[in-house]
């Protein structure tokens, strides 16, 4: 009875704390709620029926290997229930999804007693998998029962006994005015406690308005289901806590899956791509309408169908239902059961010799134009096994790379559970421990002892904490013109392209090895000229933005805003020397664009030196026990065949591209940064100065992040060098343990040390905002990825540039003059050093002793 009393002590815990529910049962704690049901009298039989069916997790998870085990000995007749009979039993194995049930379902077919029970679960379970040549043996040996399986997956029937998408569907409007970031639905500071979605959602949008979850109970009263609704949402990260909070909030329970819920509405003017994407893998109704008429407190009908929203009987708000499957999808409980579903159905009709079904909605392509292609869209095609992929064409290329990092690899895990998967098949997954290694909780040190071995054992490479920033390390297991994704908006491969995605379908490109994606058009940048004295990469990244702007392409404002690179491919070309380290600053920035992937037209000779430095660097990872040490060689070998010919997609001459932009390098003559708190709020340093409202003196500055590479701690070095204590707080984290190492080695850390600079372990530090934070209320320059309100600490105000710029600021205590900055950085970059200063970290090029001082932990 210990199980009963302590599991109701919990309970009530929970409910104590906000009213959260009890967590699902531990394998332990259901083999002990095992031996209750078999007792002959099972006491508090209600009670401890609820717990078994509704309290353990379904998939592949220890838990419900324990319960699938105990079903199936009931089922067998190797064991008696009082309360749970064999027909129950192989109901209860039904809702169980897919993985440990789905055997003891199919040997239930060959019991007369409970054979047409079996029959009618696993004709609604899709997590079948290779499972599936066993039905079909059973089928082909004469069972009659597995016949109608098959049958059934053939029909279509697990998608068609699902209800439709309503015609109608009537909503109380909980808005939120301006943009809304995913750090707002799912704040960094509490990204511990992601795979906890209850606890997680109660710090939905805490930190943007006053009392947001009670407000949500007031408007609940209305006796409607609420839609999250926006003037831009789902900015940001590719956070599926974000989705999976406002579900919680405003979605459905799923039977027989404890503290998860599906459904919803999110209704934005403008909805970032990923989110949209993770809306729809998630089975929540992402739909892009104007919202201007939409307050909270509204009562509205959507009509999906009909593409319109009404209030009070009229229309305000009309739109069009895109992509043309999401009502499928919706019915399919979201875009990934559908795509797995279909896979099952027409495995199911080939086996019968059955034409393609009628049942699913035909994904609309568009008509051959007769152009060319661009290079993104021919690394797709090439995924795709064709030439090309031209905008609006629906297609599943293979995933070749897909990484994870820690904050949302419990998730990950979670989805790939209840995707009942115990491989990978995506040929490279890699899960890094970045985002929080510096200062981890308990929780995440919990996640260091368990998830390594969960993704190693599925054939998956796991990094250690202190490596560093998994973008850092991910770019260099990548190949070239290969299509990749990642649980994080900044995994922006500089070779090849990544579309970046919530923790769903990180879990669904890793099982499956391929992804959904409805191809997005492209915009071409174009540089042209030649880099001017004193500019930097950085400064043309948020030269992309600045040219947009004046190019009348991208506004600031939030309210109908626009952003030409929305949803889009920005693809790069003009810079064809770039070390594939300096193309990483270029599509890296991708992100902040709220851009789909990014592609740099680079030439061979970068990428060979990149691939051979790889190819050392992963070599001597598997010297040092980084696993899976199969897959890492794999990757080695792929990128020496890819070496021994190295040939590069480009764009035809008559590519087509949604809109051209020119950026002349020679008029780029000053700094140009992003300004608090926005990274599309960019200005020359000149500008920013002559405005009297733009804050001039800075408390913090940061220098790190994927954004970072060696050289440019090298170069904050060098300005810094000689100095003295520094005016500022000073942040240094380096990107990578190697680069560490070797700035360790050749100085530069006792020059920081000099400077007074605080030194962060290599990882994401003040970047993610989970970590540590700057003072409240600082005015802080960063060489970080996003400068959102509260992203680095309470009421920051944070500057976005170069790591140049950062050092002569942490110099100053403000931002310098261009005057000041052209004078004091050539005097300490000169002709003369800037070479050493500026070279990578090549693995090919060191010697055995230095390359293992570097790579062992």
């Amino acid at each position: 009875m210990s199980l009963l009393v302590d599991y109701k002590a919990h309970a009530q815990e929970r409910a104590n704390e906000g009213g959260l529910p009890p967590l699902a049962l531990t394998p332990e704690q259901v083999a002990e709620l095992v031996e209750l049901l078999k007792a002959d009298t099972v006491a508090e039989s209600e009670y401890v029926l609820d717990l078994f069916n509704n309290k353990i997790n379904p998939g592949v998870d220890d838990a419900a290997y324990v319960k699938a085990a105990f079903l199936n000995d009931v089922v067998q007749g190797n064991v008696t229930c009082s309360v749970i009979s064999k027909s129950e039993a192989v109901r209860i194995l039904g809702t169980m999804m897919g993985g440990f049930n789905v055997t003891p379902l199919i040997e239930a077919l060959k019991i007369d007693e409970v054979a047409a029970d079996a029959a009618e679960q696993l004709k609604n379970t899709i997590l079948v998998y290779d499972a599936f040549n066993d039905v079909k043996d059973l089928m082909d040996a004469g069972n009659a029962k597995a016949k109608e399986v098959i049958e059934s997956w053939a029909n279509a029937e697990w998608f068609t006994n699902k209800p439709a998408l309503e015609e109608e569907i009537t909503l109380t409007v909980y808005k939120i005015p301006g943009e809304t970031n995913t750090d707002d639905l799912s704040p960094a500071t509490v990204a511990f406690t992601r795979s906890d979605i209850p606890l997680h959602a109660t710090a939905m949008l805490q930190s943007r308005m006053e009392d947001p979850l009670n407000k949500m109970i007031e408007l609940k009263e209305k006796g409607h289901p609420l839609a999250y609704v926006g003037d831009v949402v789902g900015t940001g990260s590719s956070r599926k806590s974000g989705i999976n909070s406002v579900q919680w909030h405003m979605g459905r329970d799923i039977p027989g899956v404890p503290n998860k819920r599906t459904g919803g509405v999110v209704i934005g003017s403008i909805i970032a791509p990923i989110f949209f994407n993770t809306a729809e893998d998630s089975g929540c109704l992402p739909i892009e309408a104007p919202v201007d008429a939409l307050e909270t407190g509204d009562v509205i009908t959507v009509k999906p169908y009909a593409g319109v929203i009404e209030k009070d009987g009229s229309v305000v708000s009309e739109f069009d239902l895109a992509p043309n499957t999401l009502t499928d999808e919706m019915r399919a409980g979201g875009r990934i059961p559908l795509i797995i579903g279909k896979g099952l159905t027409v495995k199911a009709r080939e086996t019968l010799g059955l034409d393609a079904t009628s049942a699913f909605v035909a994904p609309t392509q568009p008509a051959d134009n007769g152009k060319g292609f661009t290079q993104a869209q021919k690394m797709v095609g090439r995924a795709c096994g064709i030439e090309g992929v031209k905008p609006g064409m629906y297609v599943e290329p293979i995933a070749t790379t897909v990484g994870s990092q820690d904050t949302t690899g419990p998730m990950t895990r979670d989805e790939i559970k209840e995707l009942a998967a115990l491989s990978f098949g995506a040929d490279m997954v890699m899960q890094s421990f970045c985002h929080t290694a510096a200062y981890p909780k308990p929780a995440d040190i919990k996640l260091r002892h368990t998830l390594p071995e969960f993704i190693s054992s599925r054939g998956g490479v796991t990094l250690r904490p202190g490596d560093g920033v998994i973008h850092s390390w991910l770019n260099r297991l990548c190949l070239p013109d290969t299509v990749g994704t990642g649980g994080d908006s900044h995994t922006r491969f500089p070779i090849g392209i990544s579309f970046p995605a919530g923790s769903g379908l990180i879990a669904f490109a890793g099982v499956t090895g391929s992804m959904p994606l409805t191809m997005p058009e492209s915009v071409l940048v174009k540089f042209k000229g030649e880099m001017q004295p004193g500019i930097t990469l950085r400064d043309l990244v948020n030269a992309i933005p600045y040219q947009a702007i004046q190019d009348g392409l991208l506004t600031v404002e939030k309210k109908g805003k626009k952003n030409v690179f929305a949803g889009t491919i920005i693809e790069i070309a003009g810079l064809p020397d770039l070390k594939v380290e300096q193309a990483f600053e270029l599509s890296d920035s991708a992100a902040e664009r709220s851009a789909a992937a990014c592609s740099v037209q680079l030439d061979k000779e970068p990428i060979i030196e990149y691939l051979s430095s790889n190819i050392a660097l992963i070599e001597k990872m598997i010297e040092e026990g980084y696993e899976d040490a199969r897959t890492l060689q794999r990757r080695a070998d792929k990128m020496r065949e890819w070496i021994a010919n190295p040939e590069l997609l480009t764009p035809d001459a008559d590519a087509e591209y949604a809109e051209v932009i020119e950026i002349d390098l020679n008029t780029i003559t000053e700094p140009i940064l992003a300004c608090p708190n926005d990274p599309d709020d960019v200005d020359t340093l000149t500008n920013i100065l002559a405005d009297d409202k733009r804050i001039k003196n800075i408390d913090e500055v940061f220098v790190g992040s994927c954004m970072t590479n060696i050289g440019l701690f090298r170069a904050l070095g060098e300005v810094l060098k000689g100095e003295g204590e520094v005016p500022t707080k000073l942040w240094v984290a380096p990107p990578t343990k190697m680069d560490k190492e070797q700035l360790t080695e050749e100085g530069y850390y006792s020059i920081f040390a000099a400077a007074g600079a605080r030194l962060e372990i290599p990882g994401c530090s003040l970047c993610m905002g989970n970590q540590a934070a700057v003072s409240e209320g600082a005015a802080v320059f960063s060489t970080s990825t996003r400068n959102f309100d509260n992203r680095l600490g309470k009421g920051s105000q944070v500057y976005l540039g170069s790591a140049e710029v950062a050092a002569v600021t942490a110099l100053l205590g403000r931002l310098p003059t261009k005057a000041e900055y052209m004078e004091i950085v050539p005097k300490k970059i000169t002709e003369d050093n800037k070479d050493g200063v500026y070279k990578y970290l090549n693995f090919h090029q060191v010697t055995g002793d230095q390359l293992t001082n570097l790579v062992h932990s």
